[in-house]
């Protein structure tokens, strides 16, 4: 890193500068603001030792303008005068750290080593969100259709609020990334979201993960753990498919909701949460209700604001500007000239009714272009049910072989999984009975 030290006293700026030195870092002394801020504007620095007593000058004033200057750059500020409202103060002007004088060149390294650890921890943050940016479309959260308009508009209206909500719509229509941008738009923005799916794993692994346990509470549980509620604590708690949390976990959630409020397994001390609840579900949780499945006072307690979101095929004002988002996203992650759609592959976009939604919408897509070989993507590069659509008669009593139907189900729940074994879960067969089926039906 490179190092400025700004100190009227010759003999601190020395010390500073070779103890920075034997860090392997570079060293740069300036005796006053003046010469500081002319250095700022000729080279880049990463950290700034600044004394608050620069003669005449106060160090706090001088720290404002070098932040100006070169916002990024940590400075820890140098002082006698060491006292707690001077350190409040700094820290509210934007400097990174505080030491008090006379200090020892170890405390410089010290300092140094935590800075240089928070840069390359930055760094890591900055790649991480560079690489899912390349990895995902940029979202889209526009519409021309009016009842996805309204949904939009109760969604961030509420969002500066703490309600619960709930979020409404066949799976694939983009639930998860709603709930995502709800918490970006709320207070807990700066805070944790958590997702917890709830299909995902047994009634007792649910619980643990939702809420905790402690050592020895059931079989396998070798150490305490603080559970997702914990995790999300003063940020957001996004619940998967909720429409499918067993009912014994039911009143738990309930509890949390009313009173935020939960017990870890095996645990009878109460703990508090903070969590902004927003729980999503294809299922019609009215109808849940009343077959027993899902209790009336956590339905009534999550459906504080509903938004439901429309199925793609209830979108032909959008269809074709989300097509295309996904075209250019796909086309620039492959490398490939890929201009446009034929206008026959619009037409079949059209034509179709999109069971998966915007999740099938993507893969089609992106299938369609790593298939691409000139610079449109045309009907051959779509799946079978483009280039050859199946009889609009096959449906369940049609005069059709139960093939037939057996094939057209099977790639429906395809289109809408997330993954083979989540298709082979809905179907309720086994990953390896869905594979020879779909060999059986030409459908691999």
């Amino acid at each position: 890193m490179r190092v400025l030290i700004v100190d009227d006293d010759p003999g601190i700026r020395k010390t500073t500068r070779l103890a920075v030195e034997t860090t392997g870092h570079t060293a740069v002394e300036a005796p006053n603001g003046p010469r500081a801020l002319k250095l700022l504007d000729e080279e880049i620095f990463e950290v700034c030792f600044l004394d608050v007593k620069l003669g005449s000058e106060d160090g706090l004033e001088v720290l404002g303008r070098l932040l100006k200057v070169q916002p990024s750059l940590a400075v820890v500020l140098f002082t006698a005068y060491a006292n707690i409202a001077t350190a409040v103060e700094a820290m509210r002007r934007g400097a990174t750290d505080f030491m008090p004088k006379p200090f020892t060149p170890d405390q410089i390294r010290t300092v140094l080593a935590k800075l240089e650890k928070n840069r390359a921890l930055e760094s890591r943050v900055h790649t991480l969100e560079t690489q899912l940016a390349n990895e995902a479309p940029a979202i889209d959260l526009e519409s021309a259709e009016p009842a996805v308009q309204r949904a939009l508009q109760i969604a961030f209206k509420a969002a500066a609020t703490p309600a619960t909500m709930l979020l409404l719509g066949p799976s694939g229509t983009g639930k998860s990334v709603l709930a995502r941008e709800v918490h970006q738009r709320s207070a807990q923005r700066d805070a944790a979201f958590v997702t917890v799916n709830c299909p995902s794993l047994s009634k007792e692994l649910l619980e643990s993960e939702l809420f905790g346990h402690v050592k020895g509470s059931f079989t396998g549980a070798v150490a305490d753990t603080f559970g997702k509620v914990a995790a999300a604590d003063g940020g957001t708690l996004f619940l998967d498919e909720i429409g499918e949390l067993p009912l014994e976990i039911q009143p738990k959630l309930l509890r949390l909701l009313q009173e935020r409020e939960y017990e870890r397994i095996g645990d009878p001390k109460p703990r508090r949460a903070n969590v902004r609840v927003i729980a999503a579900t294809n299922r019609p949780l009215a109808d849940e209700v009343k077959a027993g499945r899902f209790r009336e006072d956590l339905f009534y307690r999550l459906n504080v604001i509903s938004v439901t979101l429309p199925g793609l095929h209830e979108r032909p004002a959008d269809l074709a500007r989300i097509a295309e988002n996904y075209r250019r996203f796909f086309a620039a992650r492959l490398g490939k000239k890929i201009a446009a759609f034929t206008p026959a592959v619009l037409g079949a976009f059209a034509g179709y009714r999109w069971p998966g939604n915007l999740r099938e919408l993507r893969n089609v897509v992106e299938r369609a272009a790593i298939l691409a070989t000139g610079e449109t993507i045309e009907l051959a590069d779509l799946p079978e049910q483009f280039a050859a659509p199946a009889d609009p008669t096959v449906a369940v009593g049609a005069r059709v072989t139960l093939d037939a139907l057996e094939a057209e189900h099977l790639r429906r729940i395809l289109a809408i999984s997330r993954s083979l074994d989540d298709a082979a879960r809905t179907l309720g067969i086994d990953p390896a009975t869905l594979y020879r089926k779909r060999q059986k039906l030409g459908l691999l």
